[in-house]
C-alpha cells in the first residue's frame, strides 16, 4: 500500500535513513534541524467532512480513501499532511475499470454538477490533483484499475495501454514482447502513462527515446461533451495536431482512458559514464557541443561545482575516504576546486554504443575531461529513482529539500543557472537562514538545456513557518526563471503552483486560446478547475 503522507510504498526497499555523517554535513550547511510532531492518519481522517455525494456503485466515500486522494507530492502537500492541516478533500473517489465506466462517471458528474479531478499515480509535485475549495461536490477519478497492456502491433511498433498503467507495469508488459517504452522520469515507479501525457513528462533518457510527446501516438479521451478518439497516424500535414490539445492539458479537457505509444526494441546494450571537467563553463560547452554535433547519446547530465561536491559527499555518508582519494587524483590532473561532473549514457545496439561512447570520450578528453574509472556512472543508474525517498527522513530531522526547473536557450544557460540559484540561496537572508542550493543540467537539446536547481533549508519551529519559507524560495526562483525567458516548467507541469506564471510564457492570446479550448470540451468548468490557467481565467 502507498504511504498516505510521503513518497513510495510502505516497507519499500528504497526507504532511506540519515547516517551520522550526513546529519553532521546538514548541520554544517544550514544549521541544526528541529524535529516536529507528525499528525497521524487517524488525526487527519477526523478532519474529513461528511460527503456531499449520493451512493454510487463506482464511488467510495469513506474518509480514509478521501484522505489518500487529497494531496499529491509537492512540498506544500507534504507539509499539510505532516502537520495535519488539510482542509480540502474529494467528496468521493471512483475506481473505473473501463472507458465505459469513465463515460458513465462523467455523465453522473454532468447531471449532478460535480467537479472532477483525474488521478493517476498521485505523484504530482505542483498541485495537479488537489481539491480546491468548492460549493460543488468533488469527485476524484482514480485510474489505477485501468493498468494493463490492451494491444500491441509489433509491425508498426505501437502499444496501447490503459491510462492508469504505471511505469514498471508498462516496461514489464513490453519486455515480454522484446520492446521498451524507455520513458523513465524520476517518478517512474509510481506515475502513470496517462499522467505522463497530461503533464508533458520528460524521461531521463529522452535523448534516445524522446519526450512523451514523441511517444504519444493516439488514444481515447472522455470529455464532458463526448468521446474524442485520436487515431495513430505516422505523420500528417492535415491541419493542427489534435494530440497537442491533450498533451499538457492536465485534466482540464477530459480524462485520458487509453494511450497508444510508439515503442522501441529492448536495447542490446546500455552504459553510463561519469567524466569530470575543470570548470562549469567547460562542462557546459562539452554538453552543448555533444548534442549539437549529434553524438547519439541517450542522456547527458551536468552537475555544477556545488552539486558535484554535494553529491559526492552526501553519497559517501560517514566514510568520505573514497571521495578524498578521488579528489586528490583529480587534483593531480589539474581538476580541483570548481570541478564539475558529467554523466552521459549510450543506449542501443552494441556497435552503436561502442561508436557513440568513444566519440563522447574523445570529445570530452579534448576539452580537458577526465574519465572516471570507479563506476560512478553505474552507481547513478542504480540509484536513479532514489532521490524522492530522501524527503521523508530529512523532514523527520527538520529539513526540507525541494527543486525548481526550467529550460532556456544555450546563450542564456550560464547566467540563468547562476541567477536562479543565487536568488534561491539568498531568499531567506532576511530571516538569517542559510539555504543550500545547487544545480544541474538534466536534459539537453540543440537549442538549449533544462536547468534543475535543488535547494535544502530548515523547516523551523513550525510547519507553517516551513511553508512560508518555501513560498519565498519558490517566488525567488520563479521570478528569475521568468526574467531569463525560461519556461516555468520543463518537466513537472503547471498545476496550481505554477499557473500564475503561465501568461508570461504563453502571452495574452495564447492563454485565451487555451481557455477557449477548455471551454469547448468542458463548458461548465467541471474538469479540474483551478489548475493550469491563471486565476483571472476560468
Amino acid at each position: 500500500m502507498r504511504l498516505w503522507n510521503g513518497w513510495g510504498n510502505e516497507n519499500s526497499e528504497l526507504t532511506m535513513e540519515l547516517n551520522d555523517g550526513l546529519r553532521a554535513l546538514l548541520e554544517a550547511l544550514v544549521g541544526p534541524g528541529t524535529s516536529l510532531n507528525q499528525a497521524s492518519l487517524k488525526e487527519v481522517i477526523s478532519n474529513v467532512p461528511t460527503s456531499r455525494l449520493d451512493d454510487h456503485a463506482l464511488i467510495k466515500t469513506d474518509p480514509e480513501t478521501r484522505v489518500r486522494h487529497a494531496r499529491g507530492q509537492s512540498l506544500p502537500d507534504w507539509l499539510d499532511m505532516h502537520s495535519g492541516n488539510v482542509d480540502t478533500f474529494p467528496d468521493g473517489v471512483a475506481f473505473p475499470e473501463s472507458t465505459e465506466h469513465v463515460r458513465e462517471l462523467l455523465a453522473y458528474a454532468r447531471e449532478n454538477d460535480l467537479v472532477v479531478i483525474p488521478y493517476g499515480g498521485g505523484t504530482s509535485v505542483v498541485g495537479h490533483i488537489n481539491p480546491m475549495k468548492s460549493d460543488r461536490p468533488i469527485l476524484t477519478i482514480d485510474m489505477g484499475n485501468m493498468s494493463s497492456l490492451l494491444s500491441i502491433d509489433t509491425e508498426s511498433q505501437l502499444a496501447t495501454f490503459g491510462a492508469g498503467t504505471p511505469g514498471p507495469v508498462v516496461e514489464e508488459a513490453l519486455k515480454e514482447h522484446g520492446y521498451t517504452l524507455g520513458h523513465f522520469p524520476q517518478s517512474w515507479e509510481l506515475s502513470t502513462l496517462g499522467g505522463w501525457v497530461a503533464s508533458r513528462s520528460s524521461g531521463q533518457q529522452s535523448l534516445h527515446y524522446g519526450r512523451i510527446e514523441n511517444m504519444f501516438a493516439g488514444g481515447i479521451i472522455e470529455t464532458m461533451n463526448g468521446t474524442m478518439t485520436i487515431p495513430t497516424i505516422p505523420a500528417s500535414s492535415a491541419g493542427p495536431d489534435i494530440r497537442e490539445m491533450i498533451l499538457g492539458s492536465e485534466g482540464r479537457i477530459g480524462i485520458i482512458t487509453e494511450v497508444t505509444v510508439r515503442i522501441t526494441p529492448v536495447p542490446e546494450e546500455e552504459k553510463f559514464q561519469v567524466i569530470f571537467f575543470p570548470s562549469w563553463q567547460i562542462g557546459i560547452n562539452a554538453a552543448r557541443e555533444l548534442i549539437q554535433q549529434r553524438v547519439a547519446l541517450s542522456m547527458v547530465r551536468l552537475s555544477n561545482p556545488l552539486e558535484t561536491t554535494s553529491l559526492l559527499y552526501m553519497g559517501a555518508g560517514s566514510d568520505s575516504s573514497g571521495v578524498v582519494a578521488l579528489e586528490k587524483s583529480l587534483s593531480e590532473k589539474g581538476i580541483g576546486e570548481g570541478k564539475v561532473m558529467m554523466t552521459f549514457g549510450v543506449t542501443g545496439s552494441a556497435r552503436h554504443c561502442e561508436t557513440a561512447y568513444q566519440l563522447a570520450i574523445d570529445h570530452c578528453a579534448a576539452l580537458g575531461g577526465f574519465v572516471d574509472q570507479s563506476g560512478l556512472g553505474e552507481n547513478w543508474a542504480h540509484g536513479r529513482f532514489r532521490a524522492p525517498y530522501l524527503r521523508d527522513p530529512l523532514g523527520a530531522e527538520g529539513y526540507i529539500v525541494d527543486t525548481m526547473e526550467t529550460a532556456v536557450d544555450w546563450s542564456k544557460v550560464s547566467e540563468a543557472a547562476e541567477n536562479i540559484e543565487e536568488a534561491i540561496r539568498t531568499a531567506l537572508d532576511d530571516e538569517g537562514e542559510r539555504v543550500h542550493a545547487y544545480t544541474h543540467l538534466s536534459h539537453v537539446y540543440g537549442q538549449g538545456s533544462s536547468i534543475y536547481t535543488t535547494y535544502l533549508f530548515r523547516i523551523g519551529e513550525s510547519y507553517e513557518l516551513g511553508k512560508n519559507r518555501w513560498m519565498k524560495l519558490k517566488k525567488a526562483g520563479a521570478d528569475q526563471i521568468v526574467a531569463h525567458g525560461g519556461t516555468i516548467s520543463h518537466q513537472h507541469g503547471v498545476g496550481s503552483d505554477h499557473k500564475n506564471y503561465l501568461a508570461e510564457e504563453k502571452g495574452e492570446f495564447g492563454i485565451a486560446a487555451i481557455n477557449s479550448l477548455c471551454k469547448q470540451f468542458d463548458p461548465y468548468g467541471q474538469m479540474n478547475p483551478g489548475k493550469l490557467l491563471p486565476d483571472n481565467e476560468h
